[in-house]
């Protein structure tokens, strides 16, 4: 059974920093490029950032480069998203995604991000 369970979420104020965690279980997680995507009230889901199976390469939304960090660890087979300087305009529902090249696609049920002061 595939699952992607994220973990992290929470209120922070402008200026903080989260970490959120993706723990993927039931398909060779090393196999998979992992996205996060976000979806705020009213818009639709968005890309914000993604790796490659072996981590040699990232990329960025342009609003979040230089201020969210992906990265995984394919012995525990998790992927993180470190986030510093949030701004009001990151809060979001983040969802952890998985996707091989032969375009098998998985989600998991997202994780609330709110930057409010």
């Amino acid at each position: 059974q595939v699952r992607l369970v994220e973990s992290g979420g929470g209120l922070v104020q402008p200026g903080e920093s989260l970490r959120l965690t993706c723990a993927a279980s039931g398909f060779t997680f090393s196999g998979y490029f992992m996205n996060w995507y976000r979806q705020a009230p009213g818009k639709t889901r968005e890309f914000v950032a993604q790796i490659t199976n072996t981590g040699g390469k990232t990329n960025y939304a342009d609003s979040v480069k230089g201020r969210f960090t992906i990265s995984r660890d394919n012995v525990k087979e998790t992927v993180y998203l470190q986030m510093n300087s949030l701004k009001p305009e990151d809060t979001a529902v983040y969802y952890c995604n998985a996707i091989s090249r032969k375009s098998d696609d998985y989600w998991g049920q997202g994780t609330q991000v709110t930057v409010s002061s």
